[in-house]
């Protein structure tokens, strides 16, 4: 599940961040500075990514609202790394931006990767109704009070046999 869910990632991040890197070369070769350049497309790459990851890549069924406030954190730290990174690389070691902003898509999609898959889209054991689970007429788990109450009931029975 993990390598599908990777491969999924990478297809909805070359074509994003490809678009993007693309765009970024434009609005760089016309006069927008890097780092004004990389912000605007970076909050434009955001939204657009967490629809596909959300519905494609990591088939989550959670709360939209926890989710995307997970995903924007994710996402935020990213930023600030990759801000850092041109800082530092471009603005205080003069490497050309054009390299640097290329490592950093890679660097970052990794990192966006792991947080994506253990904490943003985590999976929490129970699907609502009508999600995959119960599309494929696997049964959603049960209550911890269900199993329970069914251990009781196994127990009681097997005294009753063994009296």
């Amino acid at each position: 599940m993990l390598h599908i869910q990777f491969i999924k990632y990478v297809v909805i991040g070359l074509a994003s961040n490809g678009i993007l890197y693309f765009a970024y070369l434009g609005l760089t070769a016309y006069g927008l500075g890097h780092k004004t350049a990389m912000t605007l497309l970076y909050i434009f790459g955001v939204l657009q990514t967490f629809l596909f990851n959300k519905k494609w890549t990591f088939s989550h069924h959670g709360t939209v609202s926890r989710t995307l406030i997970r995903y924007i954190l994710s996402y935020a730290l990213g930023y600030i790394l990759n801000l850092v990174a041109l800082y530092f690389f471009v603005d205080r070691l003069l490497f050309p931006h054009q390299i640097i902003q290329g490592a950093m898509i890679i660097l970052i999609a990794f990192m966006l990767f792991i947080l994506q898959k253990f904490w943003v889209f985590k999976k929490t054991g129970i699907e609502p109704l009508g999600t995959q689970a119960n599309k494929k007429n696997i049964s959603a788990p049960r209550s911890e009070k269900k199993r329970k109450t069914r251990k009781k009931k196994k127990k009681s029975r097997s005294k009753r046999k063994t009296k």
